[in-house]
């Protein structure tokens, strides 16, 4: 038995793309362990992970950090690992390659280039388009790779859902990181009230906010889900959003986690990426992309959201 190493440090959204692909990468060694070398927001999910046999947790504190390192490179080659598997394909990453695993199998986007193709042309390929055609050329099966399953990473939440609501709800998800303030719709407070407006109590207007957004979600006319005043771990997320009716959200991890749940929703682009390309939609998680997100009107939303839930 061997032991290979998949990194995929984050973001969640990327996390949970890659699903597919670990899961593709555990089929073709299912004899040899697993492990996953990932940072501390993601490992309590990704620990429950049946792709993965263990997780490492990478603190990714600066290059110079001489000692951080050699703590690294310690905990490494402890596993003596035979194959690894960049699925972050970073700048660290490569720089991860060259002090650690000099001499050891490694497939990369750079490994998978086409003789004169320039990484910055295959980058243009959607993400997982881009994850199965390195998984390929690293003679792995791509059944599964194109279709993350989150099965078994749904928490059942109504009895939390059930202290704060009654009946069916809409999940908003108007925030994004501070680092992609570009992707946020800077409309959701009317669009909260144009729900209501229309539907009543038919429907629930629900936020579930990260732990750094529970002061900007009481500010809007919503419900906010916490479970004992903290936010909901990734876990109770996932069941969150499976629970949902309908799902409205910037681009960020949560429309990943809707997206591959194909639960009926809408993500929001403006001319930061497209949709095709982070691979995100499904039957019934659709997109709305314009040049300017500012310029999408509240209107234009709400017809979307009533032809779907009408």
């Amino acid at each position: 038995m061997s032991n290979i190493l998949i990194i995929k440090h984050g973001s969640l959204g990327d996390l949970i793309q890659a699903n597919g692909a670990m899961k593709d990468i555990k089929r073709s060694y299912p004899n040899d362990k697993v492990l996953l070398l990932t940072t501390q927001p993601y490992a309590h999910l990704m620990s429950y992970c049946p792709y993965v046999n263990g997780v490492l947790i990478d603190k990714r504190l600066p290059r110079w950090n001489i000692f951080y390192l050699l703590k690294l490179k310690k905990i490494l080659e402890r596993f003596s690992f035979t194959k690894v598997f960049d699925l972050q394909n970073s700048s660290r990453t490569k720089f991860y390659r060259k002090l650690f695993f000099r001499n050891i199998y490694w497939s990369s986007t750079e490994t998978s280039l086409e003789k004169g193709q320039k990484k910055s042309d295959f980058d243009q390929e959607p993400v997982l388009k881009r994850m199965e055609i390195q998984l390929e050329k690293s003679g792995i099966n791509t059944n599964f790779t194109k279709k993350p399953d989150l099965s078994w990473a749904i928490k059942n939440v109504q009895s939390l859902m059930n202290q704060y609501i009654e009946g069916n709800y809409i999940a908003i998800f108007p925030f994004c990181s501070s680092k992609h303030k570009a992707k946020v719709w800077p409309y959701f407070s009317q669009l909260i009230k144009e729900i209501k407006n229309i539907y009543g109590k038919k429907y629930n207007v629900v936020i579930a906010p990260g732990p750094k957004e529970i002061n900007e979600a009481k500010k809007l006319d919503a419900n906010i889900i916490l479970n004992k005043e903290n936010s909901l771990n990734l876990m109770e997320l996932v069941g969150f959003v499976k629970g949902a009716s309908y799902v409205i959200s910037n681009d960020t991890g949560p429309a990943h986690i809707s997206s591959h749940l194909d639960k009926k929703g809408l993500v929001l682009f403006g001319s930061h990426t497209s949709a095709a390309k982070v691979s995100l939609g499904s039957e019934n998680f659709k997109s709305i992309q314009v040049k300017q997100l500012k310029d999408l009107e509240v209107s234009t939303v709400i017809e979307k959201i009533r032809g779907d839930l009408n």
